[in-house]
């Protein structure tokens, strides 16, 4: 098992010289969450909560970036949520997509951030009535990403 940081102890940091990138990077990490959540095939409310309540409680305070509109870009992460639940996504399709983006920019992804990541993925698949198989298996894949580094 990996050894992760608190996510009380992440610090703001620019995640990117680029704000393309980093609301990229929110993007992508918003389809890891949803991949997670619907590993079951079901998203759940309190799964969705967790995911909100994290975003404000940890997410907001990693950078500054602000997306086009000038919201704080980690709101990225549940509009891309919200818009996958939408239209009924495929966990699989989404967990790549954050794979394909985390070898793309894999200076993004220092320790702190994966943990943050995956503190987050854990909650979520935590959120209700604890984890399941298919999740186990997304946070186990998750886990041999981020240990490969």
């Amino acid at each position: 098992m990996l050894s992760y940081i608190c996510i009380d102890n992440v610090t703001k940091m620019a995640l990117s010289n680029s704000p393309e990138i980093s609301n990229t990077f929110y993007q992508k990490v918003g389809c890891l969450f949803y991949a997670i959540a619907m590993a079951d095939r079901t998203v759940h409310v309190k799964e969705l909560d967790t995911l909100k309540k994290i975003v404000r409680e940890k997410w907001l305070s990693l950078d500054e970036t602000e997306d086009e509109f000038g919201t704080d870009s980690a709101f990225q992460i549940e509009i891309v949520f919200d818009w996958l639940l939408k239209y009924e996504k495929e966990s699989r399709d989404c967990f790549d997509e954050f794979v394909d983006f985390y070898h793309e920019h894999p200076s993004i992804f220092t320790k702190k951030v994966k943990a943050l990541i995956y503190d987050t993925a854990n909650a979520i698949a935590g959120a209700f009535s604890g984890k399941n198989k298919s999740e186990l298996m997304l946070l186990g894949k998750l886990e041999l990403l981020f240990k490969k580094d």
